[in-house]
């Protein structure tokens, strides 16, 4: 009877572990999310469209905010400071009336910068919430940072600063 409830027992807690082991992991030190965004300063908009190299994973209608620490760095064309955190909202495009207008919410991207929790990835963590929601979708930091390592001379960052 004892080692069938140590058999059970033990069972029990393997399959809990290849449970929790089949789910990704969290990052260890993840990206807030960053309330009260579309409040920052607007950087820019763009329009990513059929035909455009990223438009399967990216197409839509993009708008880019920047807190204040990230604002002063584009204006100045300096360096991000750790504490700058940038946004890119990415909405779908549809057409009305012959306008192009902004449909559902397909992702927020954000980049955080903090050089030293994100040593690893240029100083920068990435993440993406899922449309109008909370719940995180990047599952490797690395995969952002692949591409954006072909901005490396500009800190990381592709959108500049339109006055």
């Amino acid at each position: 009877m004892r080692h069938l409830r140590l058999l059970t027992l033990l069972g029990g807690g393997l399959l809990a572990l290849s449970t929790l082991a089949s789910r990704p992991t969290p990052a260890a030190d993840p990206v807030p999310y960053p309330e009260g965004y579309r409040r920052w300063a607007h950087v820019k908009s763009m329009v990513i469209q059929p035909g455009h190299p990223l438009f399967e994973a990216f197409g839509g209608i993009h708008h880019i905010y920047a807190n204040p620490k990230a604002l002063t760095a584009y204006q100045k064309g300096t360096p991000f400071p750790d504490g700058s955190v940038i946004v890119f909202d990415l909405l779908e495009a549809k057409t009305e009336n012959g306008a192009l207008v902004e449909g559902a919410r397909k992702v927020v991207g954000v980049m955080f910068k903090d050089r030293k929790r994100y040593a690893s990835t240029g100083g920068w963590g990435f993440e993406g919430f899922k449309g109008d929601t909370q719940e995180r979708v990047v599952q490797d930091m690395n995969q952002c940072f692949g591409c954006h390592m072909s901005a490396k001379d500009t800190d990381y960052v592709f959108s500049r600063y339109r006055p």
